[in-house]
């Protein structure tokens, strides 16, 4: 008895439960999806270029040492450079097998040097001087931090601009008196495309001293995008 006595009360309270209505969202009309697009070219002002020195020795020691000490010498020069940044790449060593593929007949090495500077004379004439004992890797040109985010900066704003003059015009040719802005999405972008200057074994002093002066650094878009949905409002 003591059990059914209960039942009463629990479908009474899944009554009560049942009875309290859902609160509606309140029903939206007249949205419009609308997307708009700022970009502007932006020259390029960081350099970068990767030299490398390259050897082979049946002694993998002697070969080491003998990567380092070419190495270590460039970067000494390099370092007295002003305003380039002078860092270590990749180093690797690897076996050279004999035709058979079977047996170690010597070993290779190559240790790379990265520089990179925002004075693309001070860096192109070190480029030809580390030439003499080092080897061009590539030579690439970007855009600095601080350069891209200023350029972000106003287009974001002009991207804001223009998205208010597209709901604007939106709502005025759906016989609107106004839009409501529902959300809004800013998002920026930009493709740099790589410059190789050339990826050679060597390259000599009078080519490269022939070849510093037609340095171009090129430019990268720089993309800022406002997608975002609003609410005409009709008379």
């Amino acid at each position: 008895m003591l059990a059914f006595s209960r039942l009463p009360s629990v479908l009474a309270l899944c009554l009560a439960c049942t009875a309290v209505p859902a609160i509606a969202e309140e029903p939206r009309y007249n949205q419009v999806s609308l997307r708009s697009e700022v970009s502007q070219e932006v020259t390029h002002d960081r350099m970068h270029v990767t030299l490398y020195t390259e050897a082979q020795n049946t002694n993998p020691t002697r070969l080491a040492s003998e990567i380092t000490q070419t190495l270590n010498a460039a970067v000494t020069q390099a370092r007295q450079a002003k305003g380039v940044t002078t860092s270590m790449g990749n180093r690797r060593s690897y076996p050279v097998y004999d035709d058979k593929g079977q047996k170690i007949r010597a070993w290779r090495e190559r240790a790379e040097l990265r520089l990179e500077s925002d004075d693309f004379a001070a860096l192109s004439q070190l480029t030809g001087e580390l030439l003499n004992t080092l080897s061009m890797g590539n030579m690439t040109f970007s855009i600095s931090p601080e350069l891209r985010k200023q350029h972000e900066d106003n287009l974001l704003k002009e991207a804001v601009m223009s998205f208010g003059e597209r709901a604007k015009l939106t709502s005025e040719a759906l016989g609107g008196k106004g839009y409501k802005l529902v959300n809004l999405n800013l998002n920026s972008s930009g493709f740099q495309q790589p410059m190789l200057y050339r990826s050679a074994a060597k390259v000599t002093m009078m080519e490269a001293a022939d070849a510093a002066p037609q340095v171009e650094a090129g430019t990268s878009r720089i993309t800022v995008n406002a997608d975002g949905m609003i609410e005409v409002l009709m008379p």
